[in-house]
């Protein structure tokens, strides 16, 4: 089950650096909740006095969200830290002859957060507001129902049937 999709945006900043190995650092500075109609990137403020050398903001509105019961476990993670938040993947693409950070996907899961780390792509945090929290509280005590912690009984050193399955499991590993 999924929530209905909600529009959003995110504002990225473009921070010039004194480095020879990396001139920008991108990061994203605000998720902008209901955002209008889908639109193509567009830069919110640049200083033409020092173009190259000046703070840039971006805004990308084309994203959109929802919640999935699948993503359940990820959301009580989320809501369960120090400090609830988005989770911003973005990629560096060529925009008009100019490199920018292009935000991809959001998300409120950190397993699924998680996932694309662990797959190599930059993710990035935002803090999430109160309502937002509140809406993810709600929807994981709906849907997020832990598994119970099953107690694994060892086997016996005294014998026993638990003792003799691993005697053969070890003989069977060692060609026994």
């Amino acid at each position: 089950m999924e929530t209905e999709a909600i529009r959003i945006g995110v504002v990225m900043r473009r921070t010039p650096l004194a480095s020879r190995w990396q001139p920008f650092q991108w990061q994203p500075v605000e998720i902008v909740g209901e955002a209008g109609s889908p639109h193509a990137p567009r830069r919110l403020h640049d200083d033409p006095a020092n173009a190259g050398n000046a703070e840039t903001l971006w805004l990308f509105n084309d994203l959109s969200f929802n919640l999935c019961t699948s993503e359940a476990e990820g959301y009580f993670l989320n809501i369960s830290a120090p400090e609830p938040c988005w989770f911003i993947m973005w990629r560096i693409e060529e925009i008009d002859g100019e490199e920018i950070a292009v935000p991809k996907t959001v998300t409120l899961s950190y397993n699924e957060a998680a996932r694309q780390m662990d797959s190599g792509e930059r993710v990035d945090t935002l803090p999430a507001s109160d309502d937002v929290i509140a809406w993810l509280t709600a929807f994981t005590r709906e849907h997020y129902h832990p598994e119970p912690k099953r107690k694994h009984k060892k086997p016996s050193f005294e014998g026993g049937e638990g003792v003799e399955r691993m005697a053969r499991a070890e003989e069977k590993a060692h060609g026994g």
